[in-house]
């Protein structure tokens, strides 16, 4: 493991004692990293993605806004983690990601593999794809 594995920004940002961005590590480290993934609109057919720098950066989750919240949304929101993590994070594994539809809103938990175990990430999607009209 690398000095660059173990250290990054946290996701959401905030500031530390030392006025600077907060860092972290470990287990909250990879949740930042896997929250900046699907949080970041990517280029898809119908969007031409969030960043100017790097428009591929980023998920599809964006497109599941104002959808009919049935099977087919939450094996769509399945692939569009599946398939960002894939892209993005090369290093991590996952291990499982579960869909259930939770009053008219998805509730998304990513189980990775570690080097340590598997770590399970809650993911906010009313928050994700909520952001902007």
């Amino acid at each position: 493991m690398t000095v660059r594995d173990r250290f990054g920004i946290a996701s959401p940002l905030r500031r530390d004692l030392k006025r600077d961005f907060a860092a972290t590590d470990g287990a909250e480290l990879l949740a930042s990293k896997v929250r900046q993934v699907l949080a970041t609109e990517g280029a898809t057919s119908r969007s031409s993605g969030e960043l100017p720098w790097r428009t591929s950066f980023g998920s599809a989750v964006h497109l599941l806004r104002h959808q009919r919240n049935d099977a087919a949304l939450a094996e769509l929101a399945r692939v569009y983690v599946r398939e960002a993590l894939r892209r993005w994070l090369p290093d991590v594994q996952v291990v499982n990601v579960s869909i259930e539809s939770v009053d008219n809103t998805l509730a998304v938990v990513v189980r990775l593999a570690t080097r340590t175990g598997t770590v399970a990430i809650p993911i906010d999607v009313s928050a994700l794809v909520g952001r902007s009209a």
